[in-house]
């Protein structure tokens, strides 16, 4: 771990920068950087990284064979080639430490009506130490934390003596490609960080994620004689309560997880959006619904899929209209597994001391029902995912907020993190 002199200039530098580590957070947030709109950010990120003077590459989704990697998922209503990836490396000369990856998504989900909210979501608006904002807590504060740990070390006078790749990513809150798209890419390292905001602890293990849309078809009738013909919404309803009871059965069968055994009901289903109907007066001949399922660790993703479909045709079965008019399930969005950070890990190790030097305080783990991109690193290309970064609320909802102080002694703690890992030398 570093030693104290080490630790005590990361800290004036990180202090010293704080303010203008503010005003960059701020900046992310005023992007609305929603599914398809990200590219105005990530400009402005190329842009910012390239002025620290690293060597920075910018490519889409389109520029990276997807298609031909097993874990892709289907993309959701979005242009791979208006879906933007940004690289900025920092390449050790002679290295003699261990490489990283630092690595945060930058787009966010829909802020929802204005008017719920107590200050307009793209404001960054500050109020008792907190940033308010669609976006702040998840995860773009975590991003100003990587960027920032990094010129806390150049303001101390010192490089790290290894590579150390920042990266900034879309599609974390959809499908992962993101993610995956910066390994197919090419990039490796000996240990991967996404400082998500887990409120300095470590992420132990995360469920995975499946999305699916549920089409539903009737026939319209006036609603005067509505007994003539079929109401779609209803009959969509009807599937989503057996999903229900579908999903209670898995979180009974979770109650013997080494890892969930502890958590109430850790298997989460979600009708997220429903479209349907045409007229108040007609009985709907149509109905979508927009549904989110979790999966434990080591669950294989075709057959929680299989079992979905299997639900879905036995609750249709049991009904007079969709027994003879059956409804379709499209998979599209997240098909992604879950994953666990086995304990042990000399990554992990490293991180446990820089946070105890930066906290005073043992690093907690914990374990997460929702789904994060470290998967692809520990899963698929043998590098640990490290998952931690800073405190927030509201996370996907009205008066989503970062905490400040969590933020600067976040942003000490993963400078720590990185001068141990990789190594700090003097800069030529």
């Amino acid at each position: 771990m570093p030693d104290a002199a080490l630790l005590a200039r990361l800290a004036a530098a990180v202090d010293a920068n704080f303010e203008r580590e503010t005003a960059f957070l701020a900046d992310l947030v005023r992007f609305p950087s929603t599914r398809g709109n990200e590219a105005p950010l990530q400009d402005w990120m190329a842009r910012q990284l390239a002025a620290r003077g690293y060597a920075v590459d910018r490519f889409t989704l389109a520029d990276v064979p997807l298609a031909s990697h097993p874990k892709a998922s289907p993309m959701v209503e979005a242009d791979p080639a208006r879906s933007v990836q940004v690289v900025a490396t920092h390449r050790a000369e002679k290295p003699t430490g261990r490489s990283l990856i630092l690595q945060g998504h930058i787009d966010v989900v829909p802020e929802g009506p204005d008017e719920m909210w107590t200050y307009p979501p793209y404001s960054a608006t500050i109020k008792d130490g907190w940033m308010y904002g669609r976006g702040a807590h998840d995860m773009k504060s975590g991003v100003a934390a990587m960027v920032f740990a990094m010129d806390a070390l150049k303001t101390a006078g010192l490089e790290p003596a290894a590579d150390v790749h920042l990266q900034t990513v879309t599609e974390e809150e959809s499908t992962g490609n993101g993610a995956l798209a910066t390994l197919l890419r090419g990039y490796r390292a000996e240990a991967a960080l996404v400082p998500e905001p887990t409120g300095g602890t470590i992420t132990r293990a995360h469920t995975g994620t499946l999305w699916f849309r549920i089409k539903v078809r009737g026939i319209p009738v006036h609603v005067a004689v509505a007994q003539s013909g079929s109401n779609a919404i209803l009959s969509a309803y009807h599937l989503i309560q057996a999903l229900q009871a579908h999903t209670a059965t898995l979180n009974e069968a979770a109650r013997h997880n080494e890892w969930y055994n502890g958590i109430e009901s850790p298997l989460k289903f979600n009708p997220g959006i429903i479209r349907g109907g045409d007229w108040a007066s007609s009985t709907p001949a149509w109905c979508e619904v927009d549904c989110r399922i979790g999966l434990l660790p080591g669950a294989d993703v075709a057959e929680i899929q299989r079992g979905v479909e299997r639900c879905i045709a036995e609750a249709a079965r049991g009904d007079n209209f969709l027994a003879n008019n059956p409804p379709s399930v499209e998979w599209h969005g997240f098909l992604a597994d879950g994953y666990v950070l086995e304990p042990g890990s000399e990554a992990e190790a490293v991180l446990a001391a820089a946070h105890a030097q930066v906290f005073g305080a043992e690093m907690p783990a914990r374990i997460t029902t929702a789904v994060n991109d470290t998967r692809f690193y520990g899963l698929y290309f043998g590098i640990p995912g490290l998952c931690y970064g800073p405190k927030g609320e509201g996370a996907h909802a009205f008066d989503e907020r970062t905490d400040l102080d969590h933020l600067k002694q976040t942003t000490l703690s993963i400078a720590a993190f990185i001068a141990d890992w990789c190594g700090a030398r003097p800069m030529e």
